[in-house]
């Protein structure tokens, strides 16, 4: 049972996290769509659709927070400088959001 309620957890948190997740990772290298899926199901083992990521991607990329070119037949994602700022704002309230979930997931002693 907690095997798959942690599962379940993960998958949540992975999908919740997607937009800061790709933020993350396209500042290190440009990413496309297809990089996102396999990059998510590689390391954290959860299958995310590609109607999910491709979603977050061109929401993304309407807030001019990363920048598509097409790259032969596909789009390649870069972050821009609007990007760079909302990675640099989340890794300086990083602690903070882990503080948050574990007092949110914290049980109450019994």
């Amino acid at each position: 049972m907690e095997r798959m309620m942690f599962k379940k957890m993960r998958s949540r948190i992975i999908k919740d996290f997607m937009d800061m997740l790709i933020l993350s990772e396209s500042r290190r290298v440009p990413i496309s769509g297809y990089d996102v899926v396999a990059l998510i199901h590689k390391k954290y083992n959860v299958l995310v659709s590609s109607g999910t990521v491709y979603s977050t991607l061109y929401s993304l990329e309407r807030n001019g927070l990363i920048r598509g070119n097409l790259v032969g037949r596909g789009r390649v994602y870069r972050l821009t400088d609007d990007g760079e700022k909302i990675v640099q704002a989340f890794s300086k309230v990083t602690k903070k959001v882990q503080l948050l979930l574990i007092s949110i997931l914290a049980v109450p002693n019994e």
